[in-house]
């Protein structure tokens, strides 16, 4: 076994503007490296990630120095395994299952989809990301959690300061006190939606966990509303921007996806090309070989699923590119093993079946004027801030 290579040189401004040229070279020279100022095992190939990720014996996830337990004010279900683990997630799972959202929110989405998309003004140039992107992922995650009380902004400022704070590596004092104004605001919240959801049952996922037969704690229903406002508003947000980016810039690929109809291909490449999640940790439970690198018990490893899924051996010598039509694979941005996204086929339902065709039928000349006003940022978490396009 060889000794595990450090880079010293890789800051976490560097990941945060711009990883994936850096996550080229590690693929090619050192796939599996400490990167000295994150303390962490980075992980860059596609078939050791997804290992990792399916061998929970050997990787835990419960990683003592992760910044999200001080995020979410909680040890959250994300960093657990087996029993433990799997007791929280079916929990919530009711809520996700096809039947609840074949009678409960299929029509929903349609109905809000078409209400947000509704009032964009045609002719005119808006920020989609902040115009539609973000509210209409917010109002859907409300309905499904049973959080209707909360508006768009309440829900999507929320989801940005626990994502901020579980990504928040370098533990910034500044991040912490927003989460923990936002676990605040969400947790009185929770308190007074108890007795309606006691009092009339729904599939909403609050209300599933509050009438369970042998309910989890109420500690971790909060913990878990949490996670779900965390992944569930950024996960669908940041895809739907990339995918609009994406198609807008291959005009040629966007007019062969409305031909085809192929926008459920369009998203699995969206979320590949640019994973919402970029990152996950694990801790060795033992010293481990990864990649042919010796790798002491109780490392923190990162999962890159961000490099993963551009990762040559399995994607091509294209893999850096927006490709709609590429040789299809499975890609890891919700996920592998125990820990695979819960609400995976809602985002797939909202942006791929749902939102990007109706989009682009009421806006079917929609441009992107200038490509490079579009800012991209994120380690932990990825994509646009911003999404320019001029509606016609």
């Amino acid at each position: 076994m060889l000794d595990l290579p450090v880079n010293e040189t890789v800051t976490l401004a560097d990941l945060q503007r711009d990883p994936y040229p850096i996550y080229k070279q590690m693929r090619a020279r050192t796939p599996v490296v400490r990167v000295a100022q994150t303390g962490r095992v980075f992980v860059t190939r596609f078939e050791l990630t997804k290992w990792i990720k399916e061998t929970p014996e050997i990787f835990s996830s419960n990683d003592p120095i992760t910044p999200m337990h001080t995020a979410f004010q909680a040890h959250t279900l994300m960093r657990k395994d087996g029993d433990e683990h799997r007791a929280e997630r079916m929990a919530m799972q009711p809520a996700y299952s096809p039947k609840a959202i074949r009678t409960d929110w299929a029509d929903l989405y349609v109905k809000i989809a078409e209400d947000y998309v509704s009032r964009l003004p045609r002719g005119e140039t808006v920020d989609l990301f902040t115009d539609l992107c973000a509210p209409v992922a917010a109002r859907i995650l409300a309905h499904i959690l049973g959080l209707e009380e909360a508006s768009d902004e309440e829900m999507i400022r929320w989801s940005q300061a626990l994502i901020d704070g579980a990504g928040n590596f370098a533990r910034a004092p500044d991040l912490f006190a927003i989460s923990d104004t936002a676990n605040g605001e969400m947790n009185a919240l929770f308190d007074r939606l108890i007795d309606r959801h006691v009092a009339a049952p729904n599939n909403s996922a609050f209300s599933v966990m509050l009438n369970a037969k042998k309910p989890i704690p109420m500690s971790q229903m909060y913990a878990n509303i949490k996670i779900a406002i965390g992944g569930g508003i950024n996960e669908p947000r940041d895809a739907l921007a990339t995918i609009i980016y994406g198609l807008l810039t291959n005009p040629d690929q966007l007019e062969e996806v409305k031909r085809q109809a192929a926008w459920g291909d369009a998203f699995e490449e969206g979320v590949r090309w640019v994973a919402p999640i970029q990152v996950s940790g694990r801790r060795t439970t033992e010293d481990v070989e990864i990649g042919g690198c010796h790798v002491p018990k109780d490392t923190t490893v990162m999962t890159i699923q961000a490099s993963a899924n551009r990762d040559e051996a399995v994607y091509g010598d294209d893999s850096e590119d927006f490709n709609v039509f590429r040789e299809k694979h499975p890609h890891q941005s919700f996920g592998s093993g125990p820990h695979h996204c819960a609400g995976a086929h809602v985002a797939r339902r909202t942006v791929g079946e749902i939102m990007l065709p109706l989009l682009f039928d009421r806006f079917p000349d929609m441009t992107l004027p200038d490509p490079d006003a579009v800012i991209w940022s994120g380690f932990g978490f990825r994509g646009p801030l911003n999404m320019p396009v001029t509606l016609n």
